[in-house]
């Protein structure tokens, strides 16, 4: 079997995509069929970033298809400090079978992979987040069934992570994207570029808009993200002021379909990005959303170590 990595959403394809899907359905659903699909295995999990969700998700997933979890913060490693992160890579891919990195720098990710000779997952840089975008797809064939095709989805907020990695997929399931920003907060370039391609290929659309209200109408699932992400505190009072008018409250969620649901990566700030009604409301999914990583990572990890 030739190495796969999880590095972006760009490298899987439209039918590896569906396959991750009906591993996660049946993971979730049959659990106990895969008790020791991974028994033996190793996962390294490194955290220059910190997370609930993610290192939760992975460490129980990896406990729950009989592996090992090794969680390695940047005051347990010298990734790219004392060792070159190459060095680092060709290490930990001796001693483990699988290393996701949740990293600042995509560059990181990135360089793992280069010299890796087990898979590497991202488990988010600031440039992408691919394990939470396979997770809210996952969760949207949960509502609407497994042919997403024709549908919308919006998202609201800034053009970081959360929207190149939606972006990027909304092709590979059919789904048209909307992402409405503020002036100044775009997505980038090179992830435009590389969404809009695949929605040639696939004949969907990708509309850019400064407009939440026309990025919403007529969506089936409505996506927001907090307005300043890890790292960004020193900018969160200016952030307020320029997000002002993109809080996804119940006037906005009006705009779209009414079986719309809504969906937010967490944590979430009621009050900010999104209203508490919203939030809390009956179009919801925020919290299926949280325990589907747990259920898409164990497929990612099945799917790259072949085992599934």
């Amino acid at each position: 079997m030739s190495l796969r990595h999880l590095i972006s959403l760009n490298d899987v394809t439209a039918a590896e995509l569906r396959h991750l899907f009906s591993l996660a359905t049946d993971v979730k659903a049959s659990p106990e069929k895969y008790r020791q699909s991974l028994a033996g295995k190793t996962l390294a999990m490194i955290f220059e970033k910190s997370s609930t969700r993610t290192r939760v998700s992975f460490e129980v997933g990896m406990y729950e298809l009989g592996g090992h979890a090794l969680f390695l913060s940047s005051r347990d490693i010298q990734l790219g400090r004392g060792e070159t992160i190459g060095d680092t890579s060709k290490v930990l891919s001796r001693y483990v079978d699988i290393i996701m990195a949740r990293t600042f720098a995509h560059a990181t990710v990135t360089g793992l992979a280069a010299s890796a000779t087990v898979p590497i997952i991202n488990g988010l840089t600031d440039d992408l987040h691919p394990c939470q975008a396979v997770t809210d797809y996952f969760t949207l064939t949960e509502v609407f069934g497994a042919d997403l095709g024709g549908r919308k989805i919006a998202y609201v907020g800034d053009g970081n992570n959360m929207a190149h990695s939606l972006m990027l997929g909304a092709p590979k399931v059919g789904m048209d994207i909307a992402i409405a920003r503020p002036e100044g907060y775009d997505v980038n370039p090179h992830y435009l570029a590389l969404a809009q391609a695949a929605a040639e290929k696939a004949g969907t659309e990708i509309v850019l808009t400064e407009d939440p209200r026309a990025a919403v109408e007529g969506a089936s699932a409505v996506y927001t993200d907090v307005w300043a992400s890890m790292g960004q505190e020193e900018e969160a009072e200016k952030r307020r002021a320029d997000f002002e008018g993109f809080t996804v409250d119940e006037t906005l969620m009006a705009e779209a379909r009414p079986e719309a649901v809504f969906l937010h990566c967490l944590p979430c700030h009621r009050g900010e990005e999104v209203s508490a009604g919203v939030a809390d409301g009956p179009q919801s999914r925020i919290f299926d959303e949280a325990e589907n990583r747990l259920h898409a990572q164990k497929a990612i990890m099945l799917w790259l170590l072949g085992a599934a």
